[in-house]
């Protein structure tokens, strides 16, 4: 058997209408990855919606209210495989109300792709999915200037988006000069496979190309096992199975596992019976995969959705109170303590309480701007301390790097994001 190509998760971000989906669709299809007569039928589904020039939109947007509406709503995913490697791309929906979606598919991803539309430039919502796609750890970012077409194909505009997106870019750490940016037109099929003939002043990659580009991440097989439930099906003849993502570590059909917090707060002990993807059995499952599993010991009633499995020998951390650095950048008012957002970490939910604003800080460099501010507002970054209303499985930084970033939601909306610096165990 071929060894198999190392795997690599992309996502693409990027402002609503600015062509994300259809910049999928084109990839799969002119790539061959979707025949002929599934475009036939999407076109075909997309005039009748009255939605003439989405079926390439529709190749990610499957879901019927999705292709109603227009938007993408649902995280969807689909495989590819490239000269380097096996790849799936994550379409990250662009929508205010959906950003929480977008969350929980960014920070599986190891590269990104952000999708900007040439005639309208960065947007609102631009900057905010850069420090997304920055604070929930993506080092790998490209950026596809899309619709060059109406914009007539012209190397001006590429050069002013570039330049309007320079400072946003910068202002969260990553380097302009460095990155790569795709003049496309995914409509029409520039430069997303093909190679376009309609701008001969632009010598860099495809989409196609800059794919085998990234860098496949190592995996983290070294630390310890953590695997976000995000699921627990109860199927007869098999019993209780559990699906979730391997974040680190390996697990292995015989393990003993337990899940933190469980029911009860203290955990659930078990042990790997049956480990499953993609309806093959598998003997062991390693970081990024997402797998179904079975576990004598574990009930139906045991465990849920935000619970994480860990050995034995290692339980996941149930923390008492946690220091985190967040950025802000996306609330109505201004942040105090007392407040209690949720806060999305890994699959759980939990509201928590701001317990203390240690400090302000500078979100560049980490120096300290002031100690105890009152209240912290949009565009600030800090330290604080905060105390999960409920138990919660939350990791050092330092530790897991994979299990410590979050999202705080207020009110439908993302309002800042961040890491655990430091933690008092439960």
């Amino acid at each position: 058997m071929a060894k198999e190509k190392p795997h690599l998760n992309i996502v693409f971000i990027g402002h609503v209408d600015h062509g994300k989906s259809t910049t999928i669709g084109r990839l799969l299809y002119d790539s061959g990855n979707v025949s002929e007569q599934e475009l036939r039928k999407l076109r075909e589904t997309a005039e009748e919606l009255g939605k003439k020039g989405f079926e390439f939109a529709f190749v990610m947007d499957h879901l019927k209210e999705e292709r109603e509406r227009g938007v993408t709503i649902d995280l969807a995913h689909k495989k590819f495989v490239t000269d380097k490697f096996e790849i799936t791309i994550i379409d990250a929906p662009g929508h205010k109300d959906f950003i929480k979606n977008m969350i929980t598919g960014t920070s599986q991803a190891d590269a990104a792709f952000l999708v900007i539309a040439a005639p309208e430039g960065p947007m609102e919502q631009t900057k905010e999915h850069v420090i997304l796609a920055k604070t929930l750890g993506i080092k790998q970012l490209a950026i596809i200037v899309n619709k060059m077409d109406v914009a007539k194909y012209d190397q001006k505009r590429f050069d002013e988006v570039k330049k309007e997106l320079d400072p946003i870019l910068k202002s969260v750490g990553y380097k302009p000069a460095e990155m790569v940016f795709i003049a496309a037109s995914a409509f029409k099929g520039d430069n997303i496979v093909k190679k376009s003939e309609n701008m001969a002043w632009y010598n860099g990659p495809t989409v196609r190309e800059q794919l085998d580009k990234f860098v496949a991440p190592e995996k983290p097989t070294n630390l310890p096992l953590r695997v976000a439930i995000q699921d627990v099906y109860n199927i007869i003849g098999i019993g209780v199975v559990p699906v979730g993502k391997v974040e680190t570590g390996i697990m292995k059909v015989g393990d003993k596992v337990i899940a933190m917090p469980g029911r009860e707060g203290k955990g659930v002990e078990g042990e790997v019976k049956t480990i499953e993807m993609h309806h093959e059995q598998l003997t062991q499952a390693e970081p990024g995969d997402n797998v179904g599993f079975n576990v004598r010991g574990f009930g139906k009633k045991d465990i849920a959705r935000g619970d994480v499995l860990g050995h034995v020998s290692n339980p996941p951390t149930v923390a008492k109170e946690f220091t985190a650095q967040i950025v802000i950048f996306n609330h109505p008012s201004v942040m105090t303590v007392g407040y209690t957002p949720v806060f999305h970490v890994h699959t759980a939910q939990v509201a928590c309480r701001i317990e203390e604003i240690i400090k302000q800080i500078d979100p560049a460099t980490g120096a300290t701007i002031k100690e105890h501010p009152d209240m912290l507002k949009n565009g600030d970054a800090a330290i604080i301390r905060v105390i999960p209303t409920k138990p919660l499985v939350i990791e050092k930084k330092s530790d897991i790097p994979h299990m410590s970033t979050f999202a705080i939601r207020d009110a439908g909306k993302t309002v800042a994001a961040g890491a655990c610096i430091d933690l008092v165990k439960k």
